[in-house]
């Protein structure tokens, strides 16, 4: 499969330059750029849609160069519906180390390449002259384009809540990163969500204008849960993370519930999914689906989408060891009482963990089981909390080794 056909076949295009998408199969230049803003200290899955494009590209010969903004960062992607909140030169630093690390990590794994260029933009940013910016990029760019653009239109017009000039000008910068990595490294392809495109487009009206030359922009649509109609983001507040523990900003998801998240997916989601977010071949994903509609109830498709989705972010053994214990905690015949201590201590590489001698309703609320202390007694008296496979009723210490269970999916070990 060309790539051309492989990114139509996974879903990955949506607006874009290229009027014929074959010609990506013969393209000479195989350079492309993607960027991420260090708003949060990991990406979430949504941003992993973008990355798996990415890989896609690579995985057909494509050079990545990943950039992570630590210009851009310092402003803030333009909302819709309002100001971001400034963050800290020392937040956007540790966000940027982790995400740099996600992101190179993410690519070598699926991307089937160790040729990544990893760029952050506050590198040529930091010592650029105002007047400099203005007389190369600023006088080069139509205010008409800007103002003509939908998110301006939503903050500037009847209703709107105004728009701060640093983020009115996120887009000149941004334009300028594709104009300094055609000088610097001869890209000439920006790959983005389709929220960016008109972003993007930027960068290649300033190459077109300052170096008579051509350069593209390729996007990918949102991923949006086809049964919810959310997008996948932490905008929605419904933010699944690539982040496996906390590093500092409780920006984090279990690799145990990273993959329940994709286990629990409906059938009318599943197959659009498995395409996105894995890397399996096209007549894998073909005979997966088939041997499903078969059997719906055994979730043969759902399993290797948690499998796969897992396996590109957290690696082959941790994606077979959460899926070995995920079907030992949902086993029929599974005993809780009969684990031991040495089983329960390789749960815990994956599940929550609270010692010994803590009180049931305090073990909810700690880890995240129950928002509140009167929520986690309702789930107590409600017969929804059960300890080594038995139901409680009462709010008890727990002094022994123990695996606790809410409803149908949570567990946490005691220890």
């Amino acid at each position: 499969m060309k790539l051309s056909e492989e990114l139509i076949y996974r879903g990955f295009k949506a607006e874009t330059t290229i009027e014929n998408p074959a010609d990506l199969d013969t393209r000479e230049n195989k350079k492309f750029y993607w960027g991420a803003d260090p708003s949060a200290d990991s990406l979430t899955i949504g941003n992993l849609a973008a990355l798996m494009m990415c890989a896609c590209f690579a995985r057909h010969g494509y050079e990545p160069y990943l950039l992570i903004g630590g210009a851009t960062g310092q402003i803030g992607d333009p909302k819709e519906n309002g100001e971001r909140d400034l963050k800290s030169l020392d937040e956007v630093n540790h966000n940027k180390n982790c995400i740099h690390d996600q992101v190179e990590k993410i690519i070598n794994r699926v991307g089937n390449t160790s040729s990544v260029t990893m760029v952050d933009n506050y590198d040529w940013f930091k010592d650029m002259n105002y007047l400099a910016f203005l007389r190369e990029v600023g006088k080069n760019f139509s205010m008409t384009q800007l103002l003509d653009r939908q998110f301006v239109q939503n903050r500037i017009g009847e209703g709107g809540s105004g728009i701060s000039y640093a983020e009115f000008s996120y887009t000149l910068i941004q334009g300028y990163d594709f104009l300094h990595l055609f000088r610097a490294h001869d890209v000439r392809m920006q790959l983005c969500g389709a929220d960016q495109f008109g972003n993007c487009t930027t960068g290649m009206h300033l190459i077109k204008r300052l170096e008579n030359a051509d350069a593209d922009v390729w996007s990918t649509p949102l991923v949006i849960d086809p049964v919810t109609g959310r997008k996948f983001g932490k905008s929605e507040g419904n933010a699944i993370w690539l982040a496996s523990s906390d590093n500092g900003g409780g920006n984090y998801t279990s690799i145990f519930d990273f993959y329940q998240f994709w286990l629990n997916q409906p059938d009318e989601s599943v197959e659009y999914l498995i395409k996105i977010y894995t890397i399996l071949e096209p007549a894998e994903i073909d005979d997966i689906l088939r041997r499903h509609s078969l059997e719906p109830e055994k979730r043969i498709a759902q399993k290797a989408l948690a499998r796969g989705a897992t396996e590109v972010v957290h690696g082959k053994d941790n994606a077979a060891a959460v899926e070995n214990l995920t079907e030992t905690l949902f086993s029929r015949d599974t005993d809780f009482s009969t684990f031991s201590e040495d089983e329960l201590t390789e749960f815990a590489a994956y599940l929550p963990v609270v010692a010994k001698g803590t009180n049931l309703v305090d073990i909810l609320t700690l880890t995240g089981l129950a928002e509140s202390k009167k929520k986690a007694r309702e789930f107590i008296k409600q017969g929804a909390i059960s300890i080594n496979g038995t139901k409680v009723t009462e709010e008890i210490d727990i002094n022994q080794v123990a695996i606790i269970k809410k409803g149908k999916n949570k567990f946490v070990i005691v220890k």
